[in-house]
């Protein structure tokens, strides 16, 4: 029996350049998301500083809880809208980055905890950007190239996840933490200090989360084609005018740097050629007729799809994936929201606090800074990043995708399981060295277990719709189940 062919590489993946663009807007998503994380517990504690650590943390899940709960009421909604050929997936992604970027805005000069709710729900309502981003994935490559390019969306949470929580906790109350540069007397802040981040000392991480998010948007409007297969044909204003940037850019900046595209001829002037007349089987260039060549025919426009109905997207694969997709997020979910909220806890003061009742019943916290807490969080990505690279071709190619994606579920327990132990150990020794490996050993377990488990989960779902009409529709049904 001949081998089978071998699996596709990276270098032989066409369009990388919306690849990656598609692979930003999970960047940003997540980046937000995560950064948030580092900062949340405090800025809540700012709002009402009389309240206790199990109020502020309450506030901490409420906060993470309308979040989620908006986007699950209106992700199968933007699926459908995604599907329908009048919008299709470019405008929903730019609607859910813009929403995102002012939702942002609204955190960051919030005066109370009940403005932050708002602002939170409505960044939740209008995200969209994790089906939005796995539909454009899977139809803007074939379906051999899906174990590969999937990869990306585990890859852009790492990214996300090393740089948003630190940037997070050290963008956190500049005032404060960095008075030599915006305080009183200082290089920014003059003989007052930054005005409006002493009044709003949480608003410069949020900030720059929305201008990455409104960054994003423009790099969407400007080099994203549409994937939608009703919607390609049409006039892409946006994705015009991105290419006409690219050749200006191409063509003044390049080339004023010394760098200029090396046409046919210019390569073969190098090379010494005998001539086509020199040659017995060279026809002479007199005989040589010039032809018209026939003029590029315009593709036909694609057949209008009218809405399908919604009950076809629903089979009996679609309800059981969903299904996994739906335990395995609530589970991830759950565990990164009570990890910051560990992290962020004072440690437990063994005069005042209770004494733990060992297995089940644990006091306090790690007690970090935000800055620390950035530092911890972003220790997920690292080594996710590590897993990905290194552990996860080799182990996907001897176990295969279903079997790796179904193992990798056994390891979460493990690591919940350990996790409320480091209070023991911060609140009884002062060793950073051990809680340090306490905090990477179980972020180990963690994301080596999730760099199998989500590429797979989100394969499975993409397989398991019915058409590419619904695509959309069954993604947004996936964003619901977080």
């Amino acid at each position: 029996m001949a081998p089978g062919p071998p699996p596709p590489s990276w270098s032989s993946i066409p369009k990388k350049s919306e690849l990656a663009i598609i692979c930003s807007v999970r960047i940003v998503d997540f980046f937000q998301q995560a950064a948030l994380q580092a900062f949340m517990f405090y800025q809540l504690a700012s709002f009402t500083p009389d309240a206790s650590e199990s109020e502020i943390s309450f506030q901490v899940g409420v906060l993470q809880g309308v979040f989620t709960a908006a986007q699950i009421f209106t992700s199968v909604a933007w699926g459908r809208v995604a599907d329908n050929p009048a919008w299709g997936r470019k405008k929903v992604i730019l609607v859910s980055l813009t929403g995102q970027g002012i939702s942002c805005v609204g955190v960051a000069f919030s005066r109370s905890f009940a403005a932050a709710v708002v602002w939170r729900t409505l960044g939740g309502a209008v995200n969209a950007t994790v089906g939005g981003a796995r539909t454009a994935l899977s139809e803007k490559t074939e379906k051999r190239y899906h174990s590969r390019t999937f990869l990306l969306l585990p890859l852009a949470w790492n990214i996300a996840n090393i740089f948003g929580p630190p940037i997070g906790g050290l963008m956190s109350d500049p005032v404060q933490y960095h008075p030599k540069w915006f305080g009183e007397n200082s290089t920014f802040g003059g003989r007052n200090g930054v005005a409006w981040m002493k009044a709003f000392p949480y608003a410069p991480p949020s900030l720059f989360c929305a201008s990455m998010l409104f960054a994003d948007a423009a790099l969407v409007l400007f080099g994203l084609e549409e994937t939608l297969v009703s919607c390609q044909g049409r006039r892409d204003r946006g994705f015009e005018m991105g290419a006409s940037i690219q050749q200006l850019f191409s063509k003044y900046v390049l080339r004023s740097s010394g760098y200029t595209r090396l046409d046919q001829h210019e390569a073969m002037a190098e090379t010494p050629l005998q001539d086509d007349a020199e040659l017995q089987t060279s026809t002479p260039l007199a005989q040589i007729v010039k032809q018209e060549l026939p003029r590029p025919q315009t593709p036909p426009k694609p057949a209008s799809i009218g809405p399908v109905p919604f009950k076809r997207a629903l089979t009996r694969n679609v309800f059981l994936v969903l299904t996994t997709v739906a335990a395995l997020d609530f589970q991830l979910g759950g565990f990164t929201a009570l990890w910051t909220m560990f992290l962020s806890t004072d440690r437990r003061d063994p005069k005042n606090d209770p004494k733990p009742q060992l297995p089940f019943k644990f006091s306090g916290g790690i007690g970090f800074q935000p800055s620390v807490v950035g530092l911890a969080m972003s220790v997920l990505g690292v080594v996710g990043i590590v897993c990905q690279l290194t552990l996860y071709p080799r182990m996907n190619a001897r176990f295969g995708l279903l079997r790796s994606t179904t193992y990798s579920l056994f390891f979460f327990p493990i690591a919940y399981t350990m996790a409320p132990y480091l209070s023991l150990l911060a609140s009884s020794s002062n060793n950073q060295f051990l809680l340090w490996t306490g905090i990477i050993l179980i972020a180990l377990i963690i994301i080596s277990a999730r760099t199998f488990a989500v590429p797979g989960i989100v394969l499975l779902t993409n397989n398991a719709s019915p058409g590419p009409e619904v695509l959309g529709t069954i993604h947004g049904l996936g964003a619901a189940g977080q």
